[in-house]
């Protein structure tokens, strides 16, 4: 275990000492490895991970839901989800902060990204708020922590690569985000009305909407409808695989967009680029981290834990709340894809030896993922707003999301204790599949 305890040192001074992750894990692993093995053989499991990685079918699901999303974004979905969920609620005080949560889940629904996301949002909720008065801490926490609904509820690119490093069922892992999803809209919402309880003046009720009004505004979210249903409920319904699913979103998605004369061959090239730019850096942090893991299996590190389990008798809740403490903790400070593609490998062995269900763990995977991306200092969507709200400055930012870093960690200790709120619509569905 020393050697392994080494290597986790070795590449977080090598992150802090601002070298990108993906070249961190590759150097340690490969190195590693090489130490153990020899050069020739460092190489060769080097070559072997990156091919393998590059002709993955499963993996082509990553640039396809990232394709989609981008569409979806260009096609100016994002607004009509947020005018129709502001004429049902945006008349309650902090209606337009509740409105942006709600706004964020249904373009999580056919984007997939956090970071995403929050910028769109901050480009369409953000102007609404501060023109009724909103205050700047409950419009950018708001923003920041609806955005992370996008990894949450399917489809989610942190699910893809959970699923594929673990082996576990896509489908399944989908289905088992949608009542957390419901659940984490719910305790968010809960969330600002507190901010407004303690602080009336920091979200203002806005106009209260006719019905006419809001069933004008729901017939425009019929594309958003549609292309959930086809792509994901496909996938739910076994009519085809999540591989299959993204690539008909991602046309469904392009052919939103060219029907809204969204799409120029200016955009489109930008779009292209763009995915392509996500895509190739999504893959060097996953061979980074291949590689990574790779060394550390071969290694005691896994069974050493589980032995430890073991000697002491650990009851398994016990050893999940501990691993997502340590979740909590490394998201305050680390890429979130990093940190799931650097502790997976290691955690997920001991998970299966405690008979505990690997979509679950998935989900509580994802749902600390949620909270490392709004906590400060380095929580990703933090980072987005930043800059995309220069005017907001980052201890307001920081102030801002505590209140719903809080219904988060509430979130988590929900699913902790009631594991059916994820595993109920899976089994319904019986999707078949690990």
């Amino acid at each position: 275990m020393t050697e392994t305890l080494l290597a986790f040192a070795v590449l977080l001074t090598l992150a802090f000492a601002r070298m990108p992750i993906a070249f961190a894990m590759l150097i340690v692993g490969g190195g590693g490895f090489a130490l153990k093995r020899g050069w020739t053989a460092a190489f060769d499991q080097v070559a072997q991970t990156t091919f393998g990685a590059g002709i993955d079918y499963e993996l082509s699901v990553v640039p396809l839901f990232i394709l989609m999303g981008n569409f979806v974004a260009r096609a100016g979905m994002s607004q009509e989800l947020f005018r129709a969920a502001y004429t049902f609620i945006g008349h309650w005080k902090g209606g337009l902060a509740m409105s942006t949560v709600v706004a964020c889940a249904g373009f999580g629904s056919i984007c997939g990204s956090s970071i995403a996301t929050a910028a769109t949002m901050s480009r369409v909720a953000y102007p609404p708020m501060k023109k009724l008065g909103y205050s700047d801490q409950l419009a950018a926490g708001s923003i920041a922590a609806g955005g992370t609904l996008g990894i949450l509820i399917p489809p989610s690119t942190i699910m893809v690569i959970y699923g594929i490093i673990t082996e576990t069922n896509i489908g399944r892992l989908f289905a088992a985000g949608v009542l957390p999803g419901v659940l984490a809209v719910a305790l968010l919402c809960i969330a600002v009305r507190w901010v407004v309880w303690r602080d009336p003046k920091a979200g203002p009720a806005g106009e209260r909407s006719s019905w006419g009004e809001r069933i004008a505004a729901l017939k425009d979210i019929w594309g958003v409808v549609a292309l959930f249903t086809v792509s994901i409920g496909g996938i739910y319904a076994g009519v085809f695989t999540a591989t299959e699913g993204a690539g008909i979103g991602a046309f469904g998605a392009f052919l939103f967009a060219l029907a809204r004369r969204a799409l120029t061959w200016r955009v489109l090239r930008d779009i292209l680029v763009e995915s392509a730019r996500t895509t190739g850096m999504l893959f060097m942090i996953l061979i980074g981290a291949l590689v990574f893991a790779n060394y550390i299996n071969f290694t005691t590190l896994p069974s050493d834990l589980m032995g430890f389990v073991e000697q002491f008798s650990l009851h398994p809740m016990l050893v999940v709340a501990a691993i997502c403490v340590i979740y909590v903790v490394l998201g305050t400070a680390m890429e979130e894809l990093s940190m799931i593609l650097l502790t997976v490998p290691v955690f997920f062995p001991l998970i299966i030896s405690l008979g505990l269900d690997p979509v679950w763990f998935g989900i509580l995977v994802v749902v600390v993922v949620e909270i490392g991306l709004i906590s400060p200092p380095v929580g990703m969507n933090l980072f987005v707003l930043t800059s995309l709200l220069p005017q907001v400055s980052t201890p307001t930012l920081f102030r801002g999301v505590i209140p719903f870093v809080t219904a988060d960690v509430v979130r988590l200790f929900i699913l902790l204790a009631f594991p059916g709120i994820a595993l109920w619509l899976p089994s319904v569905l019986n999707i078949a599949g690990k």
